[in-house]
């Protein structure tokens, strides 16, 4: 007890807890990207895929309740230390002139909480905020012959959802902050490990950057998709 009381309470375990969960979470946004890439092989990708989740609640609560601790912990971990900081520096700066440090990572807080926020409203979204005035929960597609008989429509949700103009442009806009933070997290991550030093630092920030843009590009895809007319057959 005494060294998890340690970890929760010194510096040098809070910049852990940020970098695991950190982790965790990029790896969750690695995956999840995966499974919602798959509307671009049809309905019956994504549509089986859904199914695959749903009819796990064994896995996928346990899974959804993890993720939610890790934001929380990724968050605390983020506040306590910037409190640290701020505490052992009483004094401002005159001018504040940043040297060596991008914008992502004099944000690293902000952009945490808004993550935070943009992770329980897409952990909402289909039941409760999909902002289109339609249950989700009725979109059902139809499988004579098979068992089940039916099984949610996941390729209709999201073509309805995203064929919203709002809801695909706060989609988007939290993809833009989320990714502003992972170009910096996933660098510092490794800082915070103390697997990062000066001969591949370089190498690590520019590898970071790369994949934040590929992911947004990934995610930002499927809205921009449906808004341009991928999948309006779902709406007929």
């Amino acid at each position: 007890m005494n060294i998890i009381a340690n970890v929760f309470q010194s510096s040098l375990g809070k910049k852990y807890i940020m970098a695991v969960t950190g982790c965790a979470l990029f790896l969750f946004v690695i995956g999840h990207l995966a499974g919602n890439l798959q509307i671009f092989l049809g309905r019956e990708a994504i549509n089986r895929y859904g199914y695959l989740l749903q009819s796990n609640p064994e896995l996928i609560w346990p899974a959804r309740l993890g993720l939610i601790l890790m934001v929380v912990l990724h968050v605390w971990s983020a506040a306590r230390l910037s409190l640290e900081n701020k505490a052992a520096r009483p004094v401002g700066y005159q001018v504040y002139q940043p040297i060596g440090s991008s914008y992502a990572s004099r944000t690293m807080l902000m952009g945490g909480s808004v993550v935070f926020v943009f992770i329980i409203y897409r952990l909402l979204q289909v039941q409760y905020l999909n902002l289109t005035h339609q249950n989700f929960a009725a979109f059902m597609e139809k499988l004579p012959g098979q068992v089940p008989a039916e099984r949610h429509d996941i390729f209709k949700m999201m073509v309805v959802g995203f064929s919203n103009p709002l809801v695909a442009g706060f989609y988007v806009l939290g993809l833009a902050l989320l990714c502003l933070h992972l170009s910096h997290g996933a660098s510092s991550m490794f800082q915070s490990l103390g697997w990062k030093n000066q001969a591949y630092r370089p190498c690590l920030d520019r590898a970071a950057r790369v994949v934040a843009v590929l992911i947004f590009l990934g995610y930002s895809s499927i809205p921009l998709a449906i808004l341009c007319g991928y999948g309006k057959e779902a709406l007929k």
